[in-house]
């Protein structure tokens, strides 16, 4: 099998530089997608005011919600294209390529249609004040109508990543963010649109991100090379897909609906809470950007070679993945938390709004650590088609511990950091089911499918 200039060989030769050129690339493609909600919440504080500013920030759980399924499900699409990668099976690669796209197209339609009817329920559920509940819903209306293009970049983005291209995403997504920006200024400042500009230049980024990696795959080479003329959904891939990619993405919605219970509970601390909670987010998220990115590798780099049946260098894999995730997040979380003011300030001058956002910050950005031996315990299970168990403990874990202590902890101290204090507790515990599923699988490897 030929590969491109930008494939990678993952079976063979050192892991640490390769790691690092796979995941950096698709860490920054994550900041990129993040930077396209960031753009909304510094344009609307900076020029419309706190209120707009936090009727977006409230829709960042409800956003992240729906993201993590997508997320999730193209993950599945990565894990099986490069499982038949590695194991030499080019034309069970390109069935699971083409069911991907497929695929992409369907639930991406599929989100939107159902996301719409339930923005009212949600926002009964949050009970949204008053005063942003008219302008968030106004957002995240028009936002839902870019669902279908999301997932569409999402699983394409997977179709490259599988043979080791993060670069194309990556560059898809910059051009994105750059559109978003640009359009986020003319629709803020020359026609005076506000929440709802914000939105829709956030709809077009997205639909021009999905339009650039179509290109790119139509004229791409090999096994990932897309004909739409030739489509067809492989019934074996499809259900290998959902397998891995469907409890993938219920464990990032784990997350997220822990984080709409918590973001209810912020609610309830009034707008400077909701306005510090999205500032500190937007900030915060680059940092798991990061970790999640070396996760990433690992799960591709043990997806390829234990399809080749290298389990040696799969474990290898992990472990160099995850060294290399905590120096690089740990040199993040040193600058972010040394200028954080500052970094807050950017997004609103409020002086309550950045004392806030500053204890959010201390609370999710000290700790992070702990999520690099979640993201990579849980990828490298991910990348041997272990998907359900790391679902299952993070649903039980992250959830039942955040539930818990909104009910007990905040209910008995209603502050703000008695309430950010559930992030690092509820990913500490998390983290130990995680190390102990991961030494009971190790032990109990399966070979690869036939």
């Amino acid at each position: 099998m030929k590969l491109s200039t930008r494939d990678m060989d993952m079976l063979h030769g050192s892991l640490w530089d390769k790691i690092i050129l796979f995941a950096l690339p698709l860490a920054l493609t994550g900041v990129m997608q993040q930077l396209l909600n960031g753009a909304d919440i510094f344009t609307l504080g900076q020029f419309v005011g706190k209120n707009a500013m936090a009727a977006v920030g409230n829709n960042i759980s409800m956003v992240g919600l729906i993201l993590s399924l997508m997320m999730g499900l193209s993950l599945g699409a990565n894990v099986v294209i490069a499982q038949n990668i590695g194991a030499q099976k080019i034309d069970r690669a390109h069935s699971a390529v083409n069911t991907a796209f497929v695929l992409a197209i369907g639930a991406g339609i599929f989100f939107c249609l159902v996301a719409e009817l339930l923005v009212a329920p949600i926002f009964y559920f949050l009970e949204v004040p008053e005063s942003v509940v008219g302008m968030a819903e106004t957002y995240l209306r028009i936002f839902l109508l870019s669902l279908p293009a999301i997932s569409l970049y999402n699983f394409q983005a997977a179709i490259f990543r599988s043979k080791g291209d993060t670069r194309t995403p990556l560059i898809a997504l910059a051009v994105a963010s750059g559109i978003n920006i640009w359009l986020n200024l003319l629709f803020v400042l020359r026609f005076d649109w506000g929440v709802a500009g914000v939105a829709a230049a956030t709809v077009i980024a997205n639909v021009v991100s999905a339009i650039i990696l179509l290109l790119a795959l139509l004229k791409s080479e090999g096994v990932i090379k897309l004909d739409l003329h030739a489509l067809n959904v492989d019934r074996e891939e499809l259900l290998e897909i959902v397998r891995i990619g469907l409890p993938a993405g219920v464990q990032g919605m784990v997350f997220s609906l822990s984080n709409l219970l918590i973001q209810a509970a912020i609610n309830s601390l009034g707008a400077d809470a909701m306005a510090a909670s999205a500032a500190a987010f937007t900030i915060e998220i680059n940092v798991f950007c990061v970790v999640n990115g070396f996760g990433q590798a690992a799960t591709t780099f043990v997806g390829q070679n234990y399809g080749a049946g290298n389990i040696k260098r799969c474990k290898r894999a992990t472990w160099v993945s995850m060294g290399l995730s905590a120096l690089f997040m740990q040199t993040l979380c040193c600058f972010i938390l040394f200028f954080a003011e500052e970094v807050l300030s950017l997004f609103n001058s409020d002086p309550e709004v950045i004392r806030l956002g500053v204890i959010r910050l201390w609370y999710i950005v000290a700790p992070e650590i702990i999520n690099v031996i979640m993201e990579g315990l849980s990828g490298a299970m991910r990348g041997y088609g272990i998907s359900l168990t790391p679902a299952i403990i993070t649903l039980v874990c992250v959830c039942g511990v955040r539930i818990v202590w909104v009910f007990t902890a905040f209910a008995k101290i209603p502050t703000y950091a008695t309430l950010m204090a559930v992030y690092p507790i509820s990913w500490f515990i998390t983290a130990i089911f995680l190390a102990v599923a991961y030494s009971y699988h190790m032990k109990r490897l399966k070979p690869v499918r036939q």
